[in-house]
């Protein structure tokens, strides 16, 4: 990929610079479905344009969307379709959300009508209410990015606090299930064939590869990847995609949080490495929601050169 990378980055071949910028990650980027294997064939035009396109007209929800890797996903839509998208913005934070809104606006224009929403998806209440309450013209819901998600604490048993585990698990997972089954039927009513839509999750590494001082919040992760793949199988005949995301090492509040506010303590995970960026991942959620609606991405797991597992990571001397 990398030799094909560099031929196309030669003179002969400055038509690279039409293609969407998403194609040429800068991670490791793993997938049932290889739509970035080498080499790119004539016939392959997978531009910024062609992406727009099969973007347009379409209703993002995404939850988490305050900060981290839901704002960059909501800007990373907003710039890839700026002419004909909105986007419903959710999170707990409103007046954070209205600062994100406002700066999508000054940065594409009007082409991208932002809803922010106030909305804890650890609350069932507020899941119920969330789609009855949306204005009508941003009900037709045609994606949504479950991105909402956090970690508290390292302890181990039997030394975690019972409200940890409460929040984590009714946020990563209850929270996750009850916003699909509140957009699903959203979904299964569209189109002739059961229904079409996407249902993007974001899991992580920890979900594949449990680690001490995370058993929580890898139970969460391990939980959603069963999930998914589950609904994966259930809306075999229909043509909702359901597609999972799965982070290594990102640079994020995630760890601030973990840690109950001490940014010392968090800035040490990220001592000595080059993490991915919130950025990094938001280019690959948009780009397998731009992909036609026969091709599903169902498995992404994405690292940093540094890493090749959940605790298999070099740290530069500093």
């Amino acid at each position: 990929m990398f030799s094909t990378a560099r031929h196309l980055l030669s003179t002969p071949n400055r038509r690279l610079h039409n293609l969407n910028r998403s194609l040429l990650l800068p991670v490791l980027f793993q997938s049932r479905v290889s739509v970035l294997s080498s080499p790119f064939p004539a016939s392959f035009k997978m531009s910024t344009s062609a992406m727009a396109k099969r973007l347009e007209g379409k209703t993002i929800v995404i939850t988490g969307a305050s900060s981290g890797i839901g704002r960059s996903v909501a800007f990373e839509f907003a710039r890839t379709a700026p002419k004909n998208l909105k986007l419903v913005l959710t999170a707990r934070r409103i007046d954070t959300l209205n600062e994100v809104a406002a700066k999508i606006n000054q940065e594409v224009g009007d082409g991208v009508k932002v809803l922010p929403v106030k909305l804890d998806v650890s609350n069932p209440n507020e899941v119920r209410a969330f789609v009855p309450g949306l204005p009508d013209e941003f009900r037709d819901i045609n994606v949504l990015v479950n991105n909402a998600g956090l970690v508290k604490g390292v302890a181990k048993a039997p030394e975690i606090a019972e409200e940890d585990i409460n929040v984590m698990f009714n946020t990563n997972v209850t929270g996750l299930i009850n916003m699909t089954q509140a957009v699903l039927p959203i979904f299964k009513a569209r189109g002739t064939e059961g229904g079409a839509g996407d249902i993007i999750n974001i899991g992580s590494i920890a979900g594949r590869e449990p680690y001490a001082g995370g058993s929580i919040y890898c139970a969460t992760k391990a939980a959603v990847r069963s999930f998914s793949e589950s609904l994966r199988k259930e809306l075999i005949a229909t043509r909702i995609r359901v597609m999972e995301i799965d982070p290594g090492q990102v640079e994020t509040e995630f760890s601030v949080v973990r840690f109950y506010g001490d940014k010392a303590k968090a800035d040490a995970v990220y001592a000595g490495c080059d993490p991915l960026t919130p950025d990094d991942i938001a280019e690959v959620v948009v780009f397998v929601a731009g992909r036609r609606e026969n091709v599903v991405v169902a498995d992404t797991l994405i690292f940093p050169s540094h890493q090749a597992g959940a605790g298999v990571l070099h740290k530069k001397s500093t």
